[in-house]
């Protein structure tokens, strides 16, 4: 049968690529009527900005005990490689720690929300440079992507990259390309301010 390999992960979505299955509709607020949620808003100003309902239900979707926040195990299992694999626990650790502003380990659904477009960026920087669609990077595509975002790195420094986190291919799936860019982002935010 077609059935989609097991461990996909999404409830009734046919087989993702990698992170989310297909970006948010480009209008991205369905159905709602009104302006776009942005300040300045007349004398009705929301308490809270507003959740574009496709990713309130993602939300719902990944949220399995209903608690109301995600967890890293919950969202783990939520988000698959294009090679069918889940993402890894430091990859969902880390980007609901940089998320999750109250530091309880955990986010909710406008802080998902957040995640949710990042993570659609990167699978884009991802996907425009995994040109035979293998759900993998390697080495002269990574210095591409490096620097797309603005970083030069010497290849040695990328071949190490690889070579932490697949030393059998040097390749690096979607979730470990994620954690690349953070800690690169990290690095760079802690140089500039202690620059100062």
């Amino acid at each position: 049968g077609s059935s989609a390999p097991p461990g996909s992960g999404y409830p009734g979505a046919s087989a993702p690529s990698s992170g989310y299955p297909g970006p948010p509709p480009s209008s991205g607020y369905p159905g709602s009527s009104g302006p776009p949620p942005m300040s300045g808003y007349g004398g009705y100003a929301p308490p809270q900005p507003q959740v574009n309902p496709q990713i309130a239900q993602w939300f719902n979707a990944v949220d399995q005990d209903r608690s109301g926040q995600i967890t890293a195990d919950e969202l783990k299992k939520a988000l698959v490689n294009g090679n069918w694999s889940n993402f890894s626990e430091e990859a969902c650790r880390m980007m609901i720690d940089m998320y999750d502003k109250d530091k309880t380990g955990t986010i909710d659904v406008n802080e998902f929300q957040q995640l949710f477009e990042s993570i659609n960026q990167w699978k884009g920087v991802f996907e425009g440079y995994d040109s035979d669609r293998s759900g993998r990077i390697e080495q002269n595509e990574l210095i591409q992507a490096f620097q797309q975002m603005g970083y030069r790195f010497t290849p040695t420094f990328v071949q190490n990259i690889l070579g932490k986190y697949d030393p059998k291919t040097r390749r690096l799936t979607l979730d470990n390309f994620i954690v690349v860019c953070v800690q690169i982002q990290r690095l760079t935010n802690s140089f500039r301010t202690r620059g100062r």
